[in-house]
Parts: structure tokens; sequence; C-alpha cells
């Protein structure tokens, strides 16, 4: 029986048809979402290839490796140095909990350096096993689209390998911005923060997003003075406003040097470092300048010009609900259609094109409601609307509730450092729009959350949810009293 596909709407193919060509599917690009898509998609009996990039850590025009920059220079390797980060504050509280503690604590930065190389060296390897046991041909190269059915790879030794494809697949992801500042060559981005050969005494980090907050909290977790630059008045621009003031103020207490609403104007190479000059005139001198302004698409050296695959002006992939493209034969999923830039979200995108393609069953992404979390120390995470999206779109009143405490834990250790949880309520319907919170344990928490709001939970059926105690989680089922009601048209307030 021939398999089915979706061709111009509609879902029909024959075995003569589908000879014409080297693949069923090529796609360009081995990370999460490109993985994903090839492996679902060999499931359903699709011939399937795919090429990537040489493997390294830090990535280029021409290197990358398997996995893609979640695993190899994103979220796994960034999350073992949270962890190696967030010990240090625990080994100081543990100080009133009884344990005896030397008062020197000793770090090995090399240790855990080789330790975080050797698990994305483990988990490249386990990402090549994956797509040879679902039968897809991994090609080692830097792929381009030479036509709508073909694809050219150029290998290691230079050499250029043409393959035809019925349907062809980018999933590039996306690569660090740098500024365009006199000194911007003396900078770093995140690919070489996970990489450096020795940790810095003094860092500053230039950027207000997630990369930047988290990258803050890793290098004052780790010892190093901090000093944070970003544009904004408040970090983390697009998350509710009384949650990014919660992270600023947190990161303050660990020792975070905050410089908001300030700008970089040059970096001057001296004996002591790097010169760091803004332009309210401060000049800080530090050993590392990391660059975390911003992620731009993969897209420019895919040929795309020769197939008329349109992009959007920061070099983004467009593609419809069903992650195509404006040619037929060419879909795009992950980074580098710059939709929601998250390693699970590329995943549901990936599923979701196996599904359409060659499963027989038109399935689209459904991006409402997705989780996602900021790893700096404490975390921050959130699911649905923020209140101010909430007041945007309400046609009534929104109700909001919140709890700010002490953790039990830190009232032991000593820690001046509050938990935050926020619900944002539909004051006519009682449904939940949106959860917040920062604190210890928020994105395992948060996980279970999303679950109640994507299945449409209310809030009484949150207050009616019996909380497990003692526990940080139990006061997303006790808040029980209104913080503030906004009326139809009225402006978001903080009680902070």
């Amino acid at each position: 029986m021939a398999r089915k596909m979706l061709d111009d709407g509609e879902l029909s193919q024959t075995n003569q048809e589908e000879s014409q060509y080297d693949f069923d599917l090529f796609v360009i690009g081995a990370g999460s979402g490109g993985v994903r898509a090839a492996r679902f998609s060999a499931n359903y009996r699709a011939k399937v290839g795919i090429c990537e990039l040489p493997f390294h850590p830090i990535s280029s025009e021409v290197i990358g490796g398997v996995g893609g920059t979640c695993v190899i220079r994103g979220c796994v390797p960034k999350k073992i140095l949270v962890y190696g980060a967030t010990f240090g504050g625990e080994i100081e509280d543990a100080r009133n909990y009884g344990w005896e503690v030397n008062e020197k604590l000793d770090f090995n930065w090399k240790k855990l350096l080789q330790k975080k190389t050797d698990e994305i060296m483990r988990l490249n390897g386990i990402y090549k096993r994956l797509l040879s046991n679902a039968g897809v041909k991994l090609l080692e190269g830097e792929g381009k689209i030479v036509g709508p059915n073909a694809v050219q790879v150029t290998q290691l030794d230079g050499t250029n390998m043409s393959y035809s494809a019925k349907h062809i697949l980018i999933a590039t992801g996306s690569r660090a911005h740098r500024l365009s500042i006199p000194g911007q060559e003396l900078a770093i981005t995140s690919d070489e923060a996970l990489s450096l050969d020795d940790l810095p005494k003094h860092a500053v980090v230039f950027g207000g997003g997630y990369i930047a907050v988290e990258f803050a909290s890793i290098c004052r977790g780790l010892g190093a003075t901090v000093d944070l630059i970003y544009r904004k008045e408040l970090p983390l621009r697009g998350f509710d406003d009384e949650m990014r003031e919660v992270v600023a103020r947190n990161m303050e207490v660990r020792g975070i040097n905050l410089h908001p609403q300030t700008n970089l104007t040059e970096l001057i190479k001296t004996d002591n470092g790097i010169k760091v000059i803004t332009d309210r005139g401060e000049e800080l001198v530090a050993d590392v300048v990391l660059f975390a302004t911003g992620r731009l698409p993969n897209s420019k050296r895919l040929n795309l010009e020769a197939v008329g695959v349109e992009l959007d002006k920061t070099g983004a992939v467009k593609v419809d609900e069903y992650s195509r493209t404006n040619n037929p034969s060419i879909w795009a999923v992950g980074d580098v259609t710059n939709q929601m830039n998250l390693t699970p979200v590329a995943l549901m995108e990936g599923t979701c094109f196996a599904k359409t393609l060659f499963g027989g069953e038109s399935s689209k992404p459904d991006y409402s409601n997705i989780p996602c979390a900021v790893f700096c120390i404490p975390p921050l995470s959130v699911v649905g609307l923020s209140e101010e999206q909430a007041i945007e779109q309400a046609n009534g009143d929104v109700l909001v509730f919140t709890s700010s405490f002490n953790p039990m834990k830190n009232t032991i250790s000593g820690r001046q450092e509050k938990t935050v949880m926020k619900l944002v309520v539909d004051a006519e319907t009682d449904k939940v729009h949106g959860a917040s919170m920062c604190g210890p344990d928020a994105p395992e928490i948060m996980q279970g959350i999303a679950v109640a709001l994507k299945c449409g939970a209310t809030k009484a059926q949150f207050d009616s949810t019996v909380g497990i105690h003692p526990s940080a989680a139990e006061e997303f089922v006790t808040m029980r009293s209104v913080s503030r009601r906004i009326t139809a048209g009225g402006k978001p307030k903080t009680n902070l």
C-alpha cells in the first residue's frame, strides 16, 4: 500500500511517483525539532535523510553537532552549570541546619566543565543512535537547498553530494547575536560562556532576557562579581511585570549589581582586563564580557532565495499553521521560524509535522498555555497569560491572587528571599488564565499547573484541591483572598 502524504491539500501518492526521489523527506538540521520530525516520519515508514554540521561545543556557520543548541550549547549544559552554581548557596544555608562547613569553600571549575562536556558528548551519541535505530540516514556536512526537491550536502572533505527529496524540512535553529559596538570582538556569547577555560572573577553581562539573567546567576553563584546591564527598567521583557520585579530584587539580594536603562557603548582591551563603557558614563573592568542580546535564525546559508522561500525581516522562515513555507515541498520547524523559541515547542512542531505529512492526520501545533522557566537562582516559571496580557485581552474584570512568603527552609537557614506566586483569573468565568511562580522548584511545580490550565481549570477547582503539606506548592490551592480586581480597560498594579 502506498504511503499517504499531504500534497497541496490532498492526501495521495503512488509508489511510482515516490520512487523518483532518493528520500521521502530530507531534514536540514539535527537539533531537537529536526531529530523529532525525522524519527517520527521514519516511524510512519517514510524514507528519511538528515544532515548536520560536525560536532563542536561552540557553534559557527560550519560547525554544530547532532542534538543542536539545546543539547550541546543551550538548555542541558546551562542547567548543569545552574545546578553547580546553586550548591554554593545551599552549602551556606546548611550551616544553620547543623552541618559543620569549613569557612573556606573550594570550587573546581575545570571539574564541572569536564562533567558538562562528558554529558553533552553522551547525549550527542544518544541522538545519533535514536536516528540510526529509527532507520534515518545521517549525513555529516552543511546542507543547502538547490531546488524545490533537491538538497546539496557539502561533506567534511569539501565534496558536494546531491540528494532528491519529495519534501524538505528546515530545522537549523538559531545562533547568538552579537552587539555591534567598538570592541565587540572582545565579548563572548553564551556558546563560549559554557566552555570558558577559567571561571571569571568579574563578569559583565549585557542583556535583559532569560539567557542574560541565567548566566548572571550562574557566574554569581560560582563566586564571581557580576554586573548585569540591560536597556529596560526591568529584566525579562514580555514576562509578568510583577514577577520581573521579584527576579530583579532576588538578583540584588544574591549580590548581582544591576544597571537598568543602560546601554553599552564601547569595549576596550586593557592590561587589567576589558574596560566596559556605558552610555551613563560608567566604566567597569572585567575579565569576561558576555553579550546576551538575542538570537537570530540560521537561514543565511540555506540558499532559500533559489526556491523563493519567504523570510521575515529577522531572517526567520515564514510558515503556515502546519509548518509549511510558501513553497509546497519545503517546511520548517523550531527556532529558525522564530515563533516560540523553546525546545519542547520545536519537539511539538516536529511531531505535528510528521503526523500531518506521513501519519495521515492533519495536525497543528497548539501554542496556547505553553509553560516555560527562567533558570535564574531562584528560578521563575510561568504558564498562560501575564497580568498585563490578561487585562489587554479581557472583556470584563480580572482577578489577581498573589502569595508572597518566606519558604519554610529559609526560616531556619536565615536566607532573606521570598517566594512569590500568582494566579490571574477571569472574574466572569472563574477560569484561571495565567500562573506564575518565582522560588525554589518553580519549574517542577509549574509543570503540573500547566496541565490544569490546559484542561481549562477554574479558580474554584484550584480552591477545592487538597494541598500537599508542608510544601510551597500548596499555596497555589490556598490563595482564597483577591489581591486586586482590575476593571476592564484598567491598568495592572502590584502589591509587593
